[in-house]
């Protein structure tokens, strides 16, 4: 049964991010890795986000692992790329990555740099850029009934 791919290339996830992911392809653009490293965190496939990385990049893993499994993965549109096709040794990839976290709907905007290392593509860095957070359902009033069902009011109920 086929999947589309969560990176939005309109492809099969078996044809697009799912061989780069499971270590049986190379990406070959920096745009292709991004797009990987973008499904991994709607998989939870966190080892194929710490392994694309520069290794000397200090990440988190943890705290990628609680990113990648706490988000509800919504969407990933890339802005632009700056070389990193096959025959670049670097590129930049500017992208906005969409998720809702603990009720709120977020944007992560990054212009990301790309470094090739033995023929294969990681992420190096990035500079974030940061979005005005908008919650993903309309705020509930103290005295409105609870969205819960129970009848009571959210003060007295979920809202304590």
């Amino acid at each position: 049964m086929s999947e589309p791919c969560p990176c939005g290339s309109g492809r099969d996830y078996g044809e697009c991010c799912g061989p780069i992911i499971a270590g049986k392809a190379k990406a070959q653009t920096a745009e292709a890795l991004m797009r990987s490293r973008y499904t991994a965190y709607a998989k939870g496939a966190v080892d194929h986000i710490l392994a694309s990385c520069v290794q000397d990049d200090g990440i988190d893993a943890e705290a990628t692992r609680a990113w990648s499994e706490g988000a509800d993965w919504k969407g990933l549109t890339i802005v632009r790329t700056e070389k990193g096709g096959p025959g670049d040794d670097e590129g930049v990839v500017e992208f906005v990555a969409r998720y809702v976290m603990d009720g709120l709907k977020e944007e992560h905007r990054e212009t990301a740099r790309f470094v090739r290392e033995d023929g294969a593509w990681l992420y190096d860095s990035g500079e974030v850029k940061t979005a005005t957070v908008v919650r993903a359902a309309p705020k509930v009033g103290r005295n409105e009934p609870c969205p819960c069902g129970s009848g009571k009011k959210y003060k007295q109920c979920c809202g304590k």
